[in-house]
């Protein structure tokens, strides 16, 4: 599909995109959707992927790099602010309303695991946004607190909480307060601190299976706190009577966040369960992606339909 490198402002702070179109003559202005990356991803692994075959199914799609992360502007760098990553897909589809090519009243979201609680928290308090979708649902500040699966034990969120705050101490005196490490040093590790869900996204982000140079290995420790006073699930009540639909693997650790979700929406509301698949599958592996693009596609176009 043809890809065009744009940048607009979220907040102050300039965002990089990629924008792609289809590849076939449009009779006029088309439905768009705005598609975000995971949590320490950036624009060139998963969430481009998805924009790509979505632009082939005759979307204009939007991926771009959330502010402080890729190649997006923003200082610190590495930090995770859930505010600001709501305000970044606001900002996105403000962007793609400046557009000739781009039927205002016909613009969706789509999030990727992290970004799949801040594209519905963006939905709720945007009516600009006609229809959300989400692969692989996951909300960051639950993840810290307890865990992939849910059942971290409340300690290790309270021992992060006092990292955090000791940087914020150590950063007043002008020293250097460090990093927080996202991923252990090898396979092994990353086995035995996660399982299953450890190993799979080991091998995504730090194998050449889909590890990019840009893609977040550390994060700011004020991120920890930051998350902490943060759920991108308050606003899911609001999106409706807008759709919503989230598509998961039927094996992912994470799905637990995803029934939260549903559990708040007030409007339509639909999960999709694909079969044999985990939460890191449905970034990248074909016989899970082309499932989920034929639902997504079915789902936006019933939404995102002219009148």
């Amino acid at each position: 599909m043809p890809r065009t490198t744009v940048s607009f402002d979220s907040a102050g702070i300039p965002l990089a995109g990629h924008l792609y179109t289809p590849d076939r003559p449009a009779s006029g202005p088309l439905p768009a959707l705005v598609v975000g990356h995971p949590g320490t991803g950036v624009k060139e692994q998963t969430s481009g992927m998805y924009a790509q075959r979505m632009a082939g199914q005759g979307f204009v799609t939007l991926a771009f790099d959330a502010a402080h992360q890729g190649e997006s502007g923003g200082l610190p760098r590495g930090l995770e602010d859930p505010a600001q990553r709501v305000e970044d897909f606001k900002a996105a589809v403000s962007y793609l309303t400046t557009r000739d090519d781009v039927d205002a009243d016909r613009i969706g979201l789509l999030g990727i695991c992290a970004s799949g609680s801040y594209a519905m928290a963006a939905t709720g308090s945007d009516h600009r946004v006609k229809a959300v979708a989400t692969v692989s649902t996951a909300e960051p500040a639950r993840q810290f607190r307890f865990g992939a699966d849910g059942t971290q034990d409340p300690a290790v969120f309270q021992t992060l909480l006092d990292a955090a705050a000791a940087a914020r101490s150590t950063a007043a005196r002008g020293e250097d307060p460090g990093t927080m490490s996202v991923f252990p040093e090898t396979a092994e590790q990353a086995r035995a601190l996660g399982g299953r869900h450890g190993i799979e996204g080991f091998e995504y982000y730090c194998t050449p299976r889909g590890r990019h140079e840009r893609s977040a290995k550390t994060l700011t420790w004020d991120s920890i706190d930051k998350m902490a006073i943060h759920d991108a699930f308050v606003a899911i009540p609001l999106i409706g009577p807008r759709p919503l639909l989230q598509i998961i693997g039927e094996h992912a650790v994470t799905a637990w966040m995803a029934l939260a979700a549903h559990q708040r929406a007030t409007g339509p509301a639909e999960i999709h369960w694909i079969k044999n698949a985990s939460h890191v599958d449905l970034y990248d592996k074909k016989q899970y992606v082309d499932p989920a693009i034929t639902k997504l596609t079915d789902f936006y176009f019933t939404h995102l339909a002219t009148d």
